[in-house]
């Protein structure tokens, strides 16, 4: 009996040390490449000192790149039109260039060590830090996809979606209506062009002219950088007053009618994404409330675990742009 009990023991051990195997963690990389997370951390900070656009890009890298195929990388892969980079839903997609430089350091020291995935995913937790956001660990060990297709890329979140479908969208990625809000509050730095304004300010439907979501107070400042007929080129803080430090200005915006892009100013439109943004303000939040940071770092992490490839499946590209 004894004997039985043991191999049933034995055999869980197994199994579980099969799970975790399969499984992100912190520090993958501690032993096979001690320094990958500093040498990603140097470029992208080296790389934000000539472009204060480089920490909202980044970020934006990774969401773009788990919402298609999971968080593996694909769309860093340049294989010609067909490649994922150019869906219309990625317009504006960058930061490209930093992912290969950090790519390339890590292979001169560690080759065909750390995956372009977790690069990317790195890269947004060092960003947010550059904005005056939170640190946070990063579950590494992702393995990057084999899979490049433009039209993969069909169904991503887009700035005119309903609530409802946004809120769909991300329930297909196992997503919460909190995650929506959380993760739409990335907006809280960079800046967007008027070409996504245009429908919001004067088309936003039949018989109306502007979304009446948009304060008065603010309509006339949004029109009068986005005049119709006017450069579409033209770019704007997505987070008014706060554009260059990470925080939750971004939902108090909503709040109050001052949602610069349509998707974030649906969050309001919505009984429970309404209540996510709310439980963030009021007299007792910062003692009793949830925690903007705490709570958008969970959802950052969970967003960054979508779909990953890990063990066996996929592989470790030599360059970014390339499959192997």
């Amino acid at each position: 009996m004894g004997f039985a009990f043991l191999f049933q023991l034995l055999l869980l051990s197994a199994f579980s040390i099969g799970v975790s195997k399969g499984q992100l963690s912190v520090g993958f990389y501690a032993n096979t490449c001690p320094d990958a997370e500093s040498i990603v951390s140097s470029v992208v900070r080296n790389a934000a000192q000539s472009s204060s656009n480089i920490p909202p890009v980044l970020l934006r890298l990774h969401f773009h790149d788990c919402f298609v195929e999971g968080c593996d990388g694909s769309i860093l892969i340049e294989n010609g039109p067909n490649a994922e980079r150019h869906a219309f839903g990625h317009q504006g997609v960058g930061g490209f260039e930093v992912i290969e430089q950090a790519k390339a350091q890590l292979e001169a020291i560690c080759p065909g060590v750390v995956s372009c995935a977790d690069i990317v995913a790195l890269a947004a937790r060092d960003a947010i830090v550059l904005a005056n956001g939170p640190s946070y660990d990063v579950p590494t060990g992702r393995r990057d996809g084999r899979v490049s297709d433009v039209s993969l890329a069909a169904n991503m979140p887009d700035v005119s979606d309903s609530i409802q479908l946004l809120k769909d969208k991300f329930l297909q990625k196992g997503l919460s209506e909190t995650d929506l809000v959380l993760l739409s509050s990335a907006h809280t730095i960079g800046t967007t062009a008027c070409f996504f304004m245009t429908k919001r300010l004067y088309n936003f439907s039949p018989g109306v002219g502007s979304d009446p979501a948009i304060s008065p107070d603010f309509l006339p400042e949004l029109k009068s950088i986005c005049p119709q007929n006017g450069d579409v080129n033209v770019r704007l803080p997505m987070d008014r007053g706060s554009e260059q430090t990470f925080d939750k200005q971004i939902l108090d915006n909503v709040r109050n009618g001052f949602a610069v892009l349509e998707s974030d100013a649906r969050l309001y439109d919505d009984d429970t994404t309404r209540m996510a943004v709310d439980s963030y303000f009021g007299f007792l939040s910062p003692i009793f409330g949830s925690s903007f940071e705490a709570d958008f770092v969970d959802s950052i992490v969970k967003m960054g675990q979508i779909g990953v490839k890990t063990g066996s499946a996929g592989e470790i590209r030599r360059v970014c742009t390339a499959f192997n």
